[in-house]
């Protein structure tokens, strides 16, 4: 995947142009991941694009933040149970280290994972990990955006 939206992660999404937007929720957007070597690796885009962290957030939009975060979390969690039976949990992170706005990572971890990463961080493997093209986002991808977005669907319907 390449192209212009990657300079505006954000902007692309609320203009409809980003292609890795699963579904579009209350203080965000659901996306999928540039790199899938842990297969629904899903990220929360926060829907304005100046907001760089979660204080810069009005209380009831972070408090909504949070909650669709939760929900992305269950919807992969879901998701990643049903595809894989070596599904371990899902990690949820908000970094901001890198990126000059407010997301957060959602990690689903696999009890196929090497011992000395399982346990760790997702950000101790291999850089090769984040570029090589094996692991890039693709179609082949499809069936499981698709699932994580029927499980972000189901969730919203139940509450």
């Amino acid at each position: 995947m390449t192209g212009e939206w990657r300079r505006d992660r954000i902007g692309a999404a609320l203009r409809g142009e980003n292609p890795t937007v699963v579904r579009r929720l209350t203080a965000g957007f659901a996306v999928i991941g540039d790199v899938q070597f842990l297969p629904g690796y899903s990220v929360l885009l926060v829907d304005e694009p100046d907001v760089r962290r979660l204080s810069d957030l009005p209380r009831v939009k972070r408090l909504s933040f949070l909650s669709d975060m939760d929900q992305l979390g269950e919807a992969v969690e879901r998701t990643c149970r049903r595809l894989d039976p070596a599904f371990l949990r899902v990690n949820l992170e908000i970094l901001g280290n890198t990126d000059p706005f407010l997301h957060a990572h959602v990690w689903p971890r696999y009890a196929w994972e090497p011992a000395d990463r399982v346990r760790g961080p997702v950000w101790l493997y291999p850089r090769d990990r984040w570029s090589d093209e094996r692991y890039g986002l693709g179609p082949r991808h499809d069936g499981l955006r698709e699932a994580i977005g029927g499980e972000l669907d189901a969730l919203r319907s139940a509450v």
